[in-house]
């Protein structure tokens, strides 16, 4: 790959981050949205239920 910056890399040229920083916040955003989606979840599947019906018809 041509560059007409000798002191930059290929990688620099890129704008690649060697130290994968990019994959960090793409997996703890993911990872975040997910646990987002659950706690949502929960709240509504198990703590908006309505109580069993408990009448014995007296």
């Amino acid at each position: 790959m041509r560059t007409y910056d000798a002191h930059k890399s290929t990688t620099e040229v890129r704008q690649g981050s060697r130290r994968l920083l990019n994959l960090r916040v793409l997996v703890l955003s993911l990872l975040a949205i997910i646990l987002a989606f659950g706690l949502i979840f929960l709240y509504f599947a198990v703590f908006q239920s309505p109580p069993p019906n408990t009448a014995t018809g007296v």
